[in-house]
């Protein structure tokens, strides 16, 4: 299987519904070699496809393994500040969301060993700028949850998160200040805990 057959079948998606998702996320992973090119796919970030295969790389990260990023998390991480479409940067800011919760609860030793600090630092800068630029609610969610929990190793993280909260996210749409709260909620709890 190549590169070009896997581009049509991301071409061929109709739309985001599950069992489009699901199908050709099954060739991916009948066909493990396949995982380079989705990557490649996904930060070729100037044409439309991107989108689809963002869609994938998340499906794969979320309902089967993480562990297959982990051999590219260099471009992962350091390309996502690249990404062009919404529709591309949302999954992928639900995949630093699930590294980070992984990260966190230590629940997946090859996770633990494979991320380390200059992508955590990758991740953390890309997510303070999808908050100051104008991001959809779901990129604004899924984003201050990963720096939330980033932050509980770095303090310097909740600070910041808090102000931007505090000071810009909190006059947005009700969705996104919800989520705002919430997160500042958590840190006002971490903060006590920690004192």
């Amino acid at each position: 299987m190549s590169i070009n057959y896997l581009t049509q079948e991301l071409n061929n998606i109709e739309n985001a519904k599950r069992e489009n998702r699901q199908r050709v996320a099954n060739i991916v992973l009948d066909n493990k070699d396949l995982m380079q090119d989705l990557v490649d796919i996904t930060f070729d970030v100037n044409k439309k496809v991107s989108i689809k295969a963002a869609w994938i790389l998340e499906w794969i990260c979320t309902h089967h393994t993480k562990n297959w990023i982990l051999p590219y998390l260099d471009k992962f991480t350091f390309n996502i500040k690249n990404l062009q479409f919404d529709s591309a940067i949302r999954p992928c800011a639900k995949i630093c969301e699930q590294l980070a919760t992984t990260y966190h609860k230590k629940q997946n030793f090859k996770v633990l060993e494979k991320l380390n600090s200059k992508h955590i630092d990758a991740i953390i800068e890309t997510g303070f700028d999808w908050l100051i630029t104008p991001q959809k609610i779901a990129v604004r969610a899924y984003t201050m949850h990963t720096l939330y929990l980033f932050g509980l190793q770095k303090k310097w993280i909740h600070v910041e998160l808090k102000h931007l909260i505090e000071t810009k996210i909190i006059h947005e749409s009700k969705g996104t200040k919800a989520r705002g709260k919430h997160i500042l909620a958590l840190i006002e709890k971490h903060q006590k805990s920690h004192i």
